[in-house]
């Protein structure tokens, strides 16, 4: 363990083992550690918030105690420290560049080569009778059981999809019922994730900005006058792609996330020309161009969400993408125009 690990605020002390001093962590977040996970969810570092790799106890582990496998990502990390809180266990982190669990498998640093070598590199051949090792069940789709039981002699556990489920299944001699294995998504988890990508929304409301001034420049109107209420239907749409779709997911028709965002976009464009009568070559502007904005923004979810795997999404970026850039770009033309 690096000299990072032991001083880290979420470590209270040591254990000493045949392999030498392991950190013991705490199973309570402090205030700034809660503080820090909100930012993480709005963006702040996100990509860099690891914790060293390698292995971890929490109570008083021994030899007939179970070892965990957990992501480097320190929300992950967290997430399973506090739900083994009253248990004595092993917990063995392994080097995902920071990322958490299901997204690391996915893309190959959850995998039987990380997990064998830091088993072995932690000693805990020789500090445990049994030899089985369990897992998160979102890190199946990196791991091959096979690969690790032939690298390291250790039996591969699935453990339940939710860190929170772990006592339980601990206590049914590592057990699931079919709730512990089912991948639940419901209204707060999505709503979770929508912080990000609200955060992802400026990447499309600076170009719409900076399109609405140039629109203006041309039309020999001042720059700023208007400028907020101009945007406010752009504003509509980026917040319906980037938040009420993911809230409502499973109540909007089609399977396709694009499909979703435009049908929404759709019917808060018809809402909002309704209300403010705009004249038909603005109208005309609007259809093209705002529900092709929160389509894309909608598109953009397929990475937070449980519903879509990845030869789906590339599906359905290569036919989305290109569509609503012609779209938009349409827009853009009726808007000069107009």
């Amino acid at each position: 363990m690096t000299p990072a690990g032991r001083s880290a605020p979420f470590i209270r002390g040591e254990t000493l083992t045949p392999a030498g001093p392991v950190p013991v962590v705490s199973t309570r977040l402090r205030f700034p550690e809660r503080v820090r996970h909100g930012l993480a969810r709005w963006g702040y570092q996100r990509m860099r918030y690891p914790i060293p790799p390698g292995l971890y106890a929490v109570g008083a582990p021994g030899p007939d105690s179970p070892i965990l496998v957990s992501a480097n990502y320190k929300v992950s990390f967290d997430k399973l420290r506090v739900a083994l809180s009253g248990i004595d266990a092993w917990v063995v982190v392994v080097d995902t560049k920071g990322i958490n669990v299901w997204c690391a498998a996915g893309k190959g640093t959850f995998s039987a080569a990380e997990v064998a070598h830091r088993l072995l590199a932690s000693g805990l051949p020789g500090l445990v009778r049994h030899r089985r090792v369990i897992l998160p069940q979102l890190a199946a789709p990196g791991v091959a059981a096979h690969e690790l039981a032939r690298l390291t002699g250790f039996q591969v556990v699935y453990g339940p999809v939710r860190a929170a489920d772990l006592p339980g299944f601990l206590s049914r001699g590592c057990k699931a019922d079919v709730a512990m294995r089912r991948v639940a998504f419901g209204f707060r988890e999505r709503l979770a994730l929508t912080p990000i990508e609200i955060v992802h929304a400026w990447k499309v409301a600076l170009p719409v900005l900076g399109l609405l001034m140039l629109q203006r420049l041309v039309a020999g109107r001042p720059v700023f006058a208007g400028l907020g209420t101009a945007f406010l239907p752009f504003a509509g749409a980026i917040l319906s792609g980037a938040v009420v779709v993911p809230a409502l997911l499973p109540w909007i028709p089609g399977r396709s996330f694009a499909f979703k965002g435009w049908f929404f976009g759709l019917l808060a464009t018809l809402a909002y020309v309704a209300l403010s009568r705009p004249g038909w070559a603005p109208a005309s502007a609007y259809f093209t161009t705002l529900p092709a904005i929160a389509g894309f923004l909608s598109l953009f979810y397929t990475g937070s969400s449980t519903f879509t795997s990845l030869s789906g999404v590339r599906k359905e970026m290569r036919i989305a993408v290109p569509a609503f850039g012609a779209l938009i770009l349409g827009g853009v033309i009726l808007f000069f125009l107009s």
